[in-house]
C-alpha cells in the first residue's frame, strides 16, 4: 500500500510500505476513505514533537471501513464504517477508568501518527478498536466525522470545558485555525456574552465571524484595550490558547480577568514565559492538557441532530494521492484559505 510516511523535520514522502497486521487481538485493520492533517502533524514536521521517528506513518484523524478485526474484538465487524480517534484506549488502566483516556498507562493516548504508525495511509490498523473506533450512523457523512475524530472534541474538552465556559462570560480565542474555530463553534453551545477572536490573517477572521464570533481582532488591534472595553475593565472570563507560540500564550495571560482562566490548547515546541510576577496575586488558573476524546459520542449525536455544523470548516478536497499537494496547501493558509482539508479514496 501507499503512505505518508515522516522522514525527518522537513521531510516526508507518499510512497510504498508493507500493509498493515494485526499484531493483537484488540486491533482491527481498516480501509482508510477519508483523512485530514491536523496543525499538529505540520508541528511534527516542523521538529516540535522529537518521539516520532523517521520511517513513522502519519496522520492520526480518519474515516474508514473495517475489513480485518482480531478474536478479541466485539463491538465492531468487518464491514462497518467507523471513525478513528485521534486518541487509544486501553479501557483499564487507572486514567482510563476515569475517562482521561489520553493519559493512557497500557499503550493508548496519542500513539496514532505519534508513536505507531498512523492514517495517512490506504490501510491503517487501530489499537484498543472497541474503545478507540466508533461505529458510524448513514446519517453522518464521512467530512463531517473526520472532523470529530480531533478538532472537535479536543477544542470542547481541552478549551471550553478545561476553561469552564458558562452563560454569560466573554471567551476570547487566540488563534482562528480549524482548533480556534471548533472552539468558537463549541463555546457557543453554553451561551457566552461575548466570543473574541484574535488572528492576524483576516480570511481566518471572517470564517471565525461565520462561526458565531461577535468581535474579531488582529494582534495589532490593541487587544487589551478592546476586551477591557466589552468587561467593564475586566478582562476575559475564559482565554482559549490555540495557537502554541510563546507569543500567543503570553498574550492570553494578558487578557484574562482576576479568578479568570487559560486554557492552553496549542501544541508547544518552544519554551513560554509564565509571568508569575504578575499572576500570581491574581487567582488565575491555567490549564494544559491532551485530548481524551470521552466527548466524542455525545459530540456525534449532536452532530446527527444537526446542533453541530461542522461542514464550514473544510474548505479544500483533495484525492489521497494528492497529500503531498494538500500539506503545502494546508500549510500555507495565508495564500490558500485552507481551514482544514480533506482527502479521500477515489
Amino acid at each position: 500500500m501507499k503512505a505518508l510516511v515522516y522522514e525527518g523535520p522537513g521531510r516526508k514522502t507518499w510512497t510504498e510500505v508493507p500493509d498493515p497486521v494485526i499484531t493483537d487481538p484488540q486491533d482491527v485493520i481498516i480501509q482508510v476513505d477519508t483523512v485530514t492533517i491536523c496543525g499538529t502533524d505540520l508541528h511534527i514536521l516542523g521538529g516540535d514533537v522529537p518521539e516520532v521517528k523517521p520511517g513513522r506513518i502519519l496522520g492520526h484523524e480518519a474515516v474508514g471501513t473495517v475489513t480485518e478485526a482480531g478474536g478479541a474484538v466485539t463491538e465492531l465487524a468487518v464491514g462497518d464504517r467507523v471513525l478513528a480517534s485521534c486518541i487509544s484506549a486501553c479501557g483499564r488502566c487507572p486514567y482510563c477508568r476515569r475517562g482521561r483516556y489520553g493519559q493512557c498507562l497500557r499503550g493508548g493516548g496519542w500513539i496514532l501518527g505519534h508513536l505507531v504508525d498512523g492514517v495517512q495511509a490506504q490501510y491503517a490498523r487501530l489499537p484498543f478498536a472497541d474503545l478507540s473506533a466508533y461505529r458510524l450512523p448513514r446519517e453522518i457523512g464521512d467530512e463531517a466525522a473526520v472532523m470529530l475524530a480531533d478538532i472537535l472534541p479536543t477544542s470542547y474538552e481541552v478549551g471550553v470545558l478545561a476553561g469552564q465556559v458558562k452563560p454569560g462570560d466573554t471567551v476570547v480565542i487566540v488563534g482562528a485555525g480549524p482548533i480556534g474555530l471548533a472552539a468558537v463553534l463549541t463555546a457557543r453551545l453554553y451561551s457566552p456574552a461575548h466570543v473574541v477572536v484574535i488572528d492576524p490573517a483576516r480570511a481566518r477572521l471572517h470564517a471565525a465571524e461565520r462561526f458565531g464570533a461577535d468581535v474579531t481582532l488582529t494582534p495589532g488591534d490593541d487587544p487589551l484595550a478592546t476586551v477591557r472595553s466589552l468587561t467593564g475593565g475586566l478582562g476575559a472570563d475564559v482565554v482559549i490558547e490555540a495557537v502554541g507560540l510563546p507569543e500567543t500564550f503570553e498574550l492570553c495571560t494578558t487578557l484574562v480577568r482576576p479568578c479568570g482562566h487559560v486554557a492552553n490548547v496549542g501544541v508547544h515546541g518552544r519554551p513560554a514565559t509564565l509571568h508569575l510576577e504578575e499572576l500570581w496575586i491574581r487567582d488565575v488558573t491555567v490549564t494544559t492538557g491532551l485530548v481524551d476524546t470521552s466527548s466524542t459520542p455525545d459530540l456525534l449525536a449532536m452532530l446527527g441532530r444537526g446542533q453541530l455544523d461542522v461542514a464550514p470548516l473544510v474548505t479544500h478536497r483533495f484525492a489521497l494521492d494528492d497529500i503531498e499537494h494538500a500539506y503545502e496547501v494546508f500549510a500555507d493558509p495565508a495564500h490558500s484559505g485552507a481551514l482544514k482539508v480533506v482527502l479521500s479514496r477515489t
